[in-house]
């Protein structure tokens, strides 16, 4: 399964969220820090769900990296969210 597809799905499992868009922007880095061959490693995402309503910014960006895992974090160079309740 591909970097992408288990952000998408962990964050569906996690959130239910109304909106939610995960583009892999690796090779907009190539030449970058953190660039690797086949991209997975730069990614944006956008994310809209009830559950971040009551949430502030940072309580927002902690809820997801929880909800992805250490594990997946650590494969990921960088991670852009925009993050909505």
């Amino acid at each position: 399964m591909s970097v992408r597809q288990e952000i998408h799905d962990k964050l569906t499992a996690a959130f239910r969220p109304s909106a939610l868009e995960v583009v892999d922007d690796s090779e907009s880095h190539r030449g970058h820090a953190g660039y690797q061959d086949g991209g997975e490693s730069h990614f944006n995402v956008m994310i809209r769900a009830e559950a971040f309503g009551a949430m502030n910014r940072v309580a927002r960006h902690r809820a997801v990296h929880k909800a992805l895992g250490a594990d997946l974090v650590g494969r990921i160079h960088a991670l852009a969210l925009d993050i909505d309740g």
